[in-house]
């Protein structure tokens, strides 16, 4: 959840997976003005949101990359 006053902004979605009530968005933005990764995770019932859980982790800068994977 993001604080009062900080900005959490979606730029880009890479992938969105549903299977019968469950859907996953994995998208990238910013969270304070710090590259973000999030994944939202969504239980759908009678055709509204039921439920909803959120995974964020800011993405580290590629120069200290291990491997040439990146986030996505």
């Amino acid at each position: 959840m993001a604080e009062a006053g900080i900005d959490m902004i979606y730029d880009e979605v890479h992938m969105v997976l549903a299977q019968g009530n469950d859907v996953l968005a994995v998208s990238e933005g910013t969270y304070g003005g710090e590259p973000t990764s999030y994944y939202d995770l969504w239980r759908i019932e009678n055709g509204k949101i039921a439920e909803h859980w959120d995974v964020m982790e800011t993405i580290a800068d590629e120069s200290t990359w291990t491997n040439g994977n990146g986030k996505f």
